[in-house]
């Protein structure tokens, strides 16, 4: 099975269609290609116009909830990555994800949200998707979101 057909697989399971436009909030771009390196601004778990997930982790939102959240971030990563590149089957290699955690003053498994999208990300992209990261627990995200991902890609010239 393609990549591509991995990645539609994946969100049918998600029960989100990632057809659509995936908006920008300023003055900045979704992704940057330097060479053979892509690099993606950090992504929230919005579908279309809706934040699907938002709140603390471990107040609002469940370890269950948070880890959705953050496979949805890394499924609009692959969306931009995929619409980039005219197919998943030109990444190479995540090279590294930041998944940033709204955490509440007690959740400390920041690194079990993470695995939603490291799951995720080898889910379509088999040992391409394997990668290095950082997960850390803030304060607060954009629009509520309990997550944000972004990451560097290495791709085919």
């Amino acid at each position: 099975m393609s990549r591509d057909a991995r990645f539609l697989e994946q969100a049918l399971a998600l029960g989100y269609s990632f057809d659509g436009e995936i908006k920008i909030g300023g003055n900045y771009v979704p992704l940057v290609r330097d060479g053979h390196h892509i690099y993606l601004s950090g992504q929230i778990p919005r579908v279309g116009d809706t934040v699907v997930v938002t709140g603390a982790a471990g107040a609002g939102a469940t370890l269950a909830d948070a880890q959705k959240a953050a496979k949805v971030c890394a499924m609009r990563a692959l969306a931009l990555l995929q619409r980039s590149l005219g197919s998943l089957d030109a990444v190479q290699s995540i090279l590294r994800i930041t998944v940033y955690v709204q955490s509440a003053p007690t959740f400390t498994q920041q690194s079990e949200v993470a695995d939603g999208a490291s799951d995720l990300l080898f889910a379509v992209l088999g040992p391409a998707g394997a990668h290095t990261r950082t997960s850390v627990g803030v304060l607060q995200l954009p629009k509520n979101a309990t997550v944000e991902v972004d990451l560097i890609a290495s791709v085919a010239p």
